[in-house]
């Protein structure tokens, strides 16, 4: 192991600032805009020898257009595959031969650029990131090679895990035509649609300096890379095209099934759920609460009752999406074909229960102690930081989001908990169902959920047919 990682280890927590188990303080970060729109956020921190990066280009997922679901994601993937005066090999050797760390993903509303590098090589992290951004090759090959692993990787899951396509079915079926229905990575219909010149074209019309985010946490001269990230990036264009505004979503009517038929499946995934809260709720403590109660740690009453007690499966939970419009919130589970209902109806008497007041003082406790216990642990190296800064400045959220939560999470009681609960988990009447199993087998006994709407795993798309 390298001296760096050693380093990142046993001095991790020393990058937050101060972190304690009642809490995180964060460090003080220098904000400024360049020229041409591109918001930095930097954070000095000279403990250990190490530069944390994050960028962040809005857009993502929400932006692709009609028909071309996955662009976003492609183009992302390309963005590691050659830069500059290096192809995709020369692009790795330059970014492995010191030890760093860089990498692309799409997201639902940005593309993200991720690393971690040595101090001295900062320099070249830079660099790295202008060639991504303002020159990736984009190249042919590497473009045909991506698409293929995508689209393998859909059948792939089609064919021996699921799992993992269930929450794009549900988007698709919760959200239907609005933006955050679109699956990031894509279907398989969408994937053959794209060609590789909506990739070039994607970069000259929807990337550009002023949608982007930079922020660099770890040891560094501010002044020094101020300088560098100008010269890297203050002429940089700006996009052809302004940024699609994203409006709220509005939530489906519940006592909706959708049924995704796999024949043969011996076990049933489902997803029961509907339209949540966004990034910068005001409840947020009370929800971190609430959520671990319900279904967000071992001891949950979801995964007792459906695990624990009664071995219906092996992990049921529930699953908060914040994005800047409000997202989604969902039980999570599977069960064997036969004990489909069975498990659907434990679940549902579990949230039943949870929103009529199933949260008592003892139970809050346990829960803090687990949040505030969890929450520092997301700070602990300069690539953590630099990330949590990033999602405050995208979120559009303030220092005190973070400075603050301990004190709101030790608020926290009954009465605020449950008046959260109410207005964020669905009642029973307002739950939306997303059921991936073999239809033949639970088709009949599903419908006393709601209205059944039915499609065929080996659909080319996630949609099903009358949201299409």
């Amino acid at each position: 192991m390298s001296r760096w990682l050693r380093c990142g280890g046993w001095l991790a927590l020393l990058l937050a600032g101060t972190a304690t188990a009642q809490g995180v303080t964060l460090p003080p970060a220098e904000r400024f805009t360049l020229e041409n729109g591109t918001d930095v956020v930097l954070v000095e921190q000279h403990e250990v020898p190490l530069v944390g990066l994050r960028a962040m280009l809005a857009g993502g997922a929400s932006a692709d257009p009609d028909g071309k679901e996955g662009l976003a994601s492609l183009f992302a993937g390309l963005l590691e595959k050659g830069a500059g005066d290096r192809d995709a090999a020369a692009f790795a050797e330059a970014v492995g031969a010191v030890g760093g760390r860089l990498s692309a993903d799409a997201g639902r509303e940005a593309i993200t650029i991720s690393g971690e590098f040595l101090a001295r090589d900062a320099g070249l992290a830079i660099d790295l990131l202008a060639d991504m951004l303002r020159r990736p090759r984009l190249d042919a090959e590497e473009f045909a090679k991506l698409r293929e692993r995508r689209r393998s990787f859909i059948l792939a899951a089609k064919d021996s895990d699921p799992g993992d396509l269930v929450p794009l079915y549900a988007n698709a079926f919760v959200f239907g035509d609005h933006p955050y229905g679109n699956p990031v990575s894509g279907s398989e219909a969408s994937l053959a649609a794209i060609a590789h010149a909506d990739v070039r074209r994607y970069h000259a019309n929807a990337v550009g300096g002023d949608r982007l985010l930079i922020v660099l946490a770890g040891d560094f001269d501010p002044a020094e890379m101020r300088a560098r990230l100008t010269a890297a990036f203050a002429d940089w264009r700006p996009a052809a095209e302004p940024a699609a505004a994203v409006s709220p979503p509005q939530a489906p009517a519940g006592g909706r099934v959708l049924l995704v038929d796999k024949p043969g499946a011996t076990q049933t995934y489902f997803w029961i759920g509907n339209v949540g809260v966004a990034r910068g709720y005001p409840g947020q403590a009370d929800l971190d609460i609430a959520n671990t109660l319900f279904g967000g740690r071992f001891t949950s009453l979801l995964n007792t009752e459906l695990r624990v007690k009664s071995g219906l499966t092996y992990g049921a939970r529930s699953v908060l999406v914040q994005p800047r419009q409000p997202g989604t919130v969902a039980i999570s589970s599977f069960t064997r074909t036969d004990a489909t209902t069975e498990a659907i109806d434990m679940a549902l008497d579990v949230l039943g229960r949870f929103r009529d007041g199933g949260v008592d003082a003892a139970m809050i406790d346990s829960a803090r102690s687990y949040v505030l216990g969890q929450f520092p642990t997301d700070f602990e190296t300069a690539a953590q930081l630099a990330a949590q800064f990033a999602q405050l400045a995208f979120f559009g959220l303030d220092d005190a989001t973070v400075n603050e939560y301990a004190d709101a999470v030790g608020s926290v009681d009954a009465g605020s908990a449950a008046r959260v609960i109410d207005a964020v988990y669905p009642s029973r009447e307002e739950l939306v169902f997303v059921l991936l199993g073999d239809a033949a087998s639970i088709r009949e006994s599903v419908e006393k959920y709601g209205a059944v709407t039915e499609m065929p795993i080996t659909a080319p798309q996630f949609r099903p047919p009358e949201e299409r």
